[in-house]
């Protein structure tokens, strides 16, 4: 079986221990399921595919900005590729290509 990639050896471990904890009756289907999602890891993006999120839910580069809270500069570097998003902003980015903009609405009450 083909080993399942982490986002770090931390996730790798909550992970681990969720599953025996699955496995033993004590985390639920559901349960485990989120934990699934929470340890794998997000994509990383080229400037090429944020350029296209940013148009797709017609968005100026300052309007994207404010939703990642990220400022002007750092949406422009990403989109020349001179930088890459990472943490929290990766994390909204990713929310926001799965989902639209409703999913950001949706994921701040979880």
């Amino acid at each position: 079986m083909k080993k399942k990639p982490y986002r770090s050896r931390i996730a790798k471990e909550v992970h681990t221990s969720a599953k025996g904890l699955h496995r033993i009756g004590l985390l639920s289907k559901k349960e485990m399921d989120r934990f699934d999602v929470l340890c794998k890891p997000i994509p990383a993006y080229t400037a090429k595919q944020i350029k296209a999120i940013r148009k797709k839910y017609n968005l100026s580069q300052i309007a994207l900005a404010k939703v990642i809270n990220a400022s002007i500069s750092t949406v422009c570097k990403w989109e020349i590729g001179l930088k890459h998003p990472c943490g929290t902003s990766l994390k909204v980015l990713d929310i926001l290509n799965k989902k639209g903009l409703g999913g950001l609405n949706s994921n701040v009450a979880n």
